[in-house]
């Protein structure tokens, strides 16, 4: 191969080279930062085909989308002295590359200062409200306010923080089982008075009942023998004044009754004078000595 041959192929990879590494594309789904020497000289949020200087220039990508922040578990106290342990997360969006660039430049050193940032703020929010405010329907407000204080702090990294959420809230394990007996305990004695209550206001009821049972049965029974009373004095006026109008049909009437009483059984046996009254109308049907 002749010098000529060889320094005409030098000089198309060479072109080749240059050509490559002076065009980049940026996807509509990231941002990209040009740095020259290391120093920002160019910010590209369009997308599209970009030029920059070989060898000079390279480029850094920054994600337009919403970008999942997992924080650790962290414990928290409430104002309560309760201990919490926090499983939060936030969602942000890089607005700002070069202010991204120029303040933490990677995601992890982000990751390192966002956390700090938003376990400051679970602190100071969370650890001034008592345990049951966390678990209980006031947890958006105060997570709107963690939220808040976070999204003020992360300015100066360039990105917005959208919102903050808590995952889970537990408690420590030992304080589980701690409060898990004392609402045991808690349970028993209120079903202990609940039972307590039951069986004094059944004693009441009872004796309200029999109460009124007496009562009853007393009131029925002096009205049953008013009737009764009233029944006998009606009957013995009746019979009073049946006895007035016929004597005779009265006294028949009466030994008849007398002799079916007297003489319902077969084999009944009666010692009597035949002069007795009992059979004056055996002797004579209008009961004549």
């Amino acid at each position: 191969m002749t010098p000529k041959k060889i320094a005409l192929t030098i000089f198309i990879l060479l072109f080749i080279f240059i050509g490559g590494s002076s065009f980049f594309y940026v996807d509509q789904r990231v941002q990209a930062l040009v740095l020259q020497f290391g120093e920002p000289v160019k910010l590209i949020k369009e997308p599209g085909l970009q030029f920059k200087i070989p060898l000079m220039q390279n480029v850094e990508y920054f994600d337009k989308r919403l970008i999942l922040f997992d924080n650790p578990r962290e414990e928290i106290i409430s104002s309560d002295k309760k201990r919490l342990i926090v499983d939060a997360f936030a969602r942000y969006i890089i607005t700002d590359p070069l202010r991204y660039y120029q303040s933490v430049r990677y995601e992890a050193a982000l990751r390192n200062r966002l956390g700090s940032i938003l376990n400051d703020s679970l602190r100071q929010v969370l650890g001034r409200v008592p345990l049951k405010d966390v678990i209980s329907n006031k947890r958006k407000l105060l997570l709107d306010e963690v939220g808040a204080l976070v999204a003020e702090e992360a300015k100066e990294f360039g990105i917005k923080v959208e919102d903050v959420r808590i995952r889970r809230a537990d408690l420590p394990p030992a304080n589980s089982e701690a409060i898990f007996r004392r609402m045991q305990t808690e349970r028993q004695q209120e079903a202990a008075q609940f039972r307590a209550e039951g069986a004094e206001e059944a004693r009441k009821i009872t004796s309200e009942s029999e109460r009124e049972r007496t009562v009853i049965l007393a009131n029925a029974e002096r009205d049953g023998e008013i009737l009764r009373g009233q029944g006998d004095a009606g009957k013995n006026k009746i019979l009073g004044e049946a006895f007035s109008r016929d004597p005779e049909f009265f006294s028949f009437y009466r030994s008849m009754k007398a002799y079916s009483l007297a003489l319902n059984d077969e084999d009944t046996t009666m010692v009597l004078s035949p002069d007795s009254e009992f059979f004056n109308f055996f002797n004579d049907m209008n009961g004549i000595k």
